[in-house]
């Protein structure tokens, strides 16, 4: 999505591939930047999206519910512990973890703990158990639940910051959070976004964008990816839509796209989660 300059006129221009062929869109927006240009950029994209991406996701969605309800309850089961395995692992390792996915299923299936630092083991262990809590999580998330998820995760390894706010600054790499002063305000921003759309926006950019505007508020001292990402887990999973993990292996493409604009995220997002569920998109 860019905004470009024709002689003295401006428009909006994203290209996308549509049936197999790159496809150009152009809005006209006059001699002058409008004040909402980001508001309508995100309408922009959103319409060009529909063309294409969001057919594609609602395929996905359709055929990832017809075999999910083909299965019975005990391979459901072991399905979604297989998940669990794999989504703990890579959300971890992302965050400096040393386990390796056979420590993780390890700790996970069989209780059984490797030679590998306590925080890691009891943070994979704990993370399985809060992972379980979301997936059947029927309630509308709120600052305390996600407070709840924080002092799951970190109960036992961090307890000087597990379920609370941070009050202080923090940086990550090149990004400096807001101030913490202004987390009240930017939690309610959050949470009034979330509640806006929770219902209307298209689930895969509702969690694209959750996660992206989560991950910029920055509101834990730690912790902050692995509960952002089970955000984006739980608005998959209420509605419908198979759930999607961020892949340790592809954690530099990740990263870079949370160095971009929302709209620019969103885009990694979506492409991402075709990748991932690209046996559905037939």
């Amino acid at each position: 999505m860019n905004v470009v300059k024709r002689g003295s006129f401006y428009h909006l221009a994203h290209s996308f591939r549509k049936g197999g062929k790159v496809t150009y869109r152009e809005k006209y927006l006059g001699k002058q930047l409008p004040g909402n240009i980001e508001e309508l950029k995100e309408a922009f994209l959103r319409k060009c999206l529909a063309e294409e991406a969001f057919k594609k996701l609602d395929r996905i969605k359709k055929n990832f519910a017809s075999e999910w309800g083909k299965y019975p309850e005990s391979v459901k089961k072991n399905i979604l512990t297989d998940f669990a395995i794999d989504f703990t692992y890579n959300t971890n390792a992302i965050e400096g973890s040393t386990l390796t996915p056979e420590d993780t299923e390890e700790v996970i299936r069989h209780k059984i703990a490797p030679n590998k630092p306590f925080a890691d083991v009891q943070e994979t262990l704990n993370h399985a158990r809060i992972f379980f809590a979301v997936f059947n999580e029927k309630r509308v998330v709120t600052l305390s639940m996600l407070l709840q998820w924080h002092l799951g995760l970190f109960k036992d390894t961090k307890q000087d910051i597990a379920g609370k706010l941070r009050e202080y600054l923090v940086r990550v790499g090149d990004y400096v959070a807001p101030d913490w002063q202004d987390l009240p305000r930017l939690m309610r921003e959050f949470f009034a976004f979330y509640e806006k759309n929770k219902n209307t926006m298209h689930a895969v950019e509702l969690a694209a964008r959750a996660h992206y505007k989560f991950e910029k508020i920055h509101p834990f001292g730690d912790g902050n990816g692995r509960v952002g990402r089970l955000i984006m887990a739980y608005i998959l999973k209420k509605r419908g839509y198979p759930m999607l993990i961020i892949e340790y292996k592809k954690r530099r493409s990740y990263y870079r796209a949370l160095s971009r604009t929302e709209n620019g995220f969103l885009g990694y997002f979506i492409r991402a989660y075709i990748s991932a569920h690209r046996k559905y998109v037939a």
